[in-house]
């Protein structure tokens, strides 16, 4: 039997069903699995998504030919029977489970398997073939418990205070910086955090959804003179070395990022500090989940590919690539 799922020049397709999945331009049928912008994209005729996700999608690409799925729910495409699942990447995100000609293949998109309060948690599901993003394909990418980052962030805002200075942390404008206001609000701080009005966006969306956070205030509508010595700034990394930072007179400045794994990445972004939290599956998450969904054949996008395969196939799994373009960079990678 043909595969259920090849790469095209426009992204995953799906010949049976005759979609495509997180298209890079315009096709008629998108199942589309979260709505950061390497996966969600205007101008495809209709979108199939989770009914979670809708308001990010909404938020993010506007009024939309948009069909909602509740998680689990089977719906047919063409010959293809599909059903959407959580991924536990950010809200709403979902995998794409493909079922025909006897075959089952699920589509991953992005994925993490620790908690995560602002999401529904990743859930296995079984299949034949398994398609898997491998962005930290790397046995050095481990993440430590999220609460151990929520107070290490805690004690730097409270040794920049001590300083007479500004934490300013940069995160990404879908899902990191949401989860680290809910991972707060989980700790008991009732201090509130000071947001760039590009992060308070998508707040408010994950508000409306109702997601717990700890109170957020935005600096824009903070008085000129505003001193914010001790107070926990969230703004997106595009705002470094904007005329939006000289607002504040002295200042630390983090980053929230799984690549902040590697204290040369650190440096080479010149932050203060650098907090290892990341929405993607680290190392042992990925080799975890591959066995767990009992896949004989494993294909890997997306990141670092070669180690996984190699690791995967010298385990007897049956193991290849899907060869993709390079993720934009920027305040959207969710990372």
């Amino acid at each position: 039997m043909p595969d259920l799922v090849e790469m095209r020049p426009e992204g995953l397709y799906c010949p049976v069903g005759d979609f495509h999945i997180d298209p890079s331009r315009p096709v008629p049928r998108a199942v589309v699995t979260h709505g950061h912008a390497d996966h969600a994209r205007a101008g495809m005729g209709r979108y199939h998504v989770a009914a979670a996700g809708l308001p990010i999608l909404q938020w993010r690409l506007g009024a939309q030919d948009y069909v909602a799925h509740q998680y689990g729910e089977p719906f047919e495409l063409g010959g293809a029977r599909v059903s959407l699942h959580p991924a536990g990447h950010v809200l709403g995100s979902a995998q794409v489970r493909i079922e025909a000609g006897g075959e089952t293949w699920v589509a991953s998109g992005d994925y993490k398997r620790q908690h995560d309060p602002t999401c529904a948690p990743f859930e296995v599901v079984p299949c034949d073939v398994f398609i898997t993003e491998a962005t930290f394909g790397l046995p050095v990418y481990r993440w430590p418990e999220t609460p151990e980052v929520a107070r290490e962030l805690l004690q730097w805002r409270d040794e920049c205070a001590a300083n007479g200075e500004v934490a300013i942390l940069y995160s990404y404008a879908l899902g990191k910086a949401q989860r680290v206001l809910a991972e707060l609000a989980a700790l008991g701080d009732m201090e509130p955090v000071w947001l760039h009005g590009a992060i308070d966006a998508g707040v408010q969306v994950y508000r409306e959804a109702g997601i717990g956070m700890v109170e957020t205030r935005r600096v824009a509508d903070a008085s000129k003179d505003a001193d914010f010595a001790g107070r926990l700034v969230i703004a997106p990394p595009s705002a470094a070395g904007s005329p939006w930072i000289r607002r504040f007179r002295r200042a630390q400045q983090g980053f929230a990022s799984g690549w902040m794994r590697l204290r040369g990445n650190r440096r080479r972004g010149n932050y203060d500090r650098g907090f290892v939290l990341s929405d993607h599956a680290d190392w042992p998450a990925l080799l975890r989940t591959v066995r767990e969904t009992g896949a004989r054949r494993v294909i890997a996008m997306h990141g670092n590919t070669d180690a996984l395969v190699r690791w995967l196939n010298e385990d007897g799994v049956d193991t290849g690539t899907f060869a993709v373009a390079t993720r934009p960079s920027g305040d959207d990678g969710g990372d």
